[in-house]
């Protein structure tokens, strides 16, 4: 971060909340979190922070239906979403780009433009029948319009660096046309450049109205991106923390219950994240 300004990591523009477009009540599953509710409105960046095993993840997973829930329901845009079913996430406007990119967001051994494109296979296929030049096309709009930095799109994503790896998991989300985006530590394992260019990007979404919800383990970026903060312990929501009044140490004594913040710069998970 030497030689930057703090504006140019975390290009947070004030955007104008609009309606409420995901709502959580009570969500439950028993032994990882409780009674989990909140909303998002469109043009929001609400963060979930906590320490590892708050159960952030796992909110954001049951949300989109990837980990099952025992009580409580989703709704979007008004609309109760049903439960444990993705491919309903997804056609209601919900996008999750997952905690592990290797492991849960890319298929590593495929192009970049087949990575880019999973999650519209189907449109830009007929009868069954994918059609390449369709594929490549959407593949380099996104791409291109994210600044992935590639020799070839019929390249393997394993070839990619972490970061240009991560854009091509946003792509792939972005080309859905999100109205609710999910986003599990965006910036993890990248470099800085890149951090402030996904920064860039989820305050130019919330510009467009889309409501944001990003775990992150790493203060600075939290305290940097999100209008509110919601801070998980022990599986349950514990506070709740206007832009206007965070700091670390709110944080931080939310977050652990105990007075006395963390030392500046350290993440939330403490040694959790990767550098």
């Amino acid at each position: 971060m030497v030689g930057r300004e703090v504006g140019s990591l975390f290009p947070k523009e004030v955007a104008e909340a609009r309606e409420v477009l995901l709502e959580v009540r009570g969500l439950t599953s028993r032994g990882v979190f409780a009674d989990i509710s909140f909303s998002v409105r469109g043009g929001e960046i609400v963060a979930l922070a906590g320490l590892v095993g708050a159960g952030r993840s796992e909110v954001s997973r049951a949300i989109f239906g990837v980990d099952r829930y025992d009580s409580g329901e989703v709704l979007v845009a008004g609309r109760r979403l049903r439960p444990h079913d993705p491919a309903a996430a997804i056609a209601a406007g919900v996008a999750l780009v997952p905690e592990d990119r290797r492991q849960q967001g890319l298929v590593m051994e495929l192009p970049i433009e087949r990575n880019a494109t999973l999650t519209r296979r189907w449109k830009l296929s007929r009868l069954g029948i994918s059609r390449p030049g369709a594929e490549r096309a959407s593949a380099r709009h996104w791409t291109e319009r994210l600044r992935v930095k590639a020799a070839n799109l019929s390249d393997p994503v394993s070839t990619l660096s972490g970061g240009n790896q991560q854009k091509v998991v946003l792509a792939k989300w972005l080309a859905t046309v999100p109205k609710v985006f999910i986003v599990d530590e965006p910036t993890r394992g990248i470099d800085v450049g890149t951090k402030a260019e996904v920064h860039r990007l989820m305050s130019d979404l919330a510009g467009d109205g889309v409501a944001i919800l990003m775990v992150s383990s790493e203060l600075p970026e939290v305290l940097g991106m999100a209008d509110r903060i919601l801070v998980m312990r022990e599986g349950r929501l514990v506070d709740e923390i206007a832009r206007a009044a965070a700091d670390e140490e709110a944080v931080m004594f939310a977050a652990t219950g105990q007075h006395g913040g963390a030392p500046a710069g350290r993440s939330v998970a403490g040694s959790g994240g990767e550098a």
